[in-house]
């Protein structure tokens, strides 16, 4: 699945968008999503770093309409949600390579995601 396949659409409300200003991102993603290809997602297309990842399943809801002689029974349409938790402080990533020695990698992370609408 690709990273651009995974995230369908930002869930902008009223919470998700003061949520937002803490880190904290509400995606609708693809049913068979997984809480890892999420993640490997919103890395790669927003280039920030994702602490943890939260994921629930919503069904359709059953709507009745009345048209001409009788009701319609009809279901609104199924979803999955993921709520995202980026660092908003990221630090240089370190680690220890052969020999010992500590090396720091010149991998920079935005610390907002501003195709949101927040920043």
């Amino acid at each position: 699945m690709k990273d651009y396949d995974v995230i369908v659409r930002p869930h902008i409300t009223e919470k998700s968008t003061a949520e937002a200003a803490l880190g904290k991102y509400t995606f609708i993603v693809a049913k068979n999503a997984t809480k890892i290809d999420v993640k490997k997602a919103v890395e790669k297309l927003f280039e920030v770093k994702v602490l943890s990842v939260n994921t629930v399943r919503y069904d359709g809801k059953k709507k009745t309409r009345r048209q001409n002689a009788g009701m319609v029974v009809g279901y609104t349409a199924a979803y999955k949600k993921a709520f995202v938790k980026i660092d908003t402080n990221p630090a240089d990533i370190t680690y220890l390579d052969k020999g010992g020695k500590v090396v720091k990698s010149d991998k920079k992370f935005k610390n907002s995601i501003a195709e949101f609408g927040v920043q």
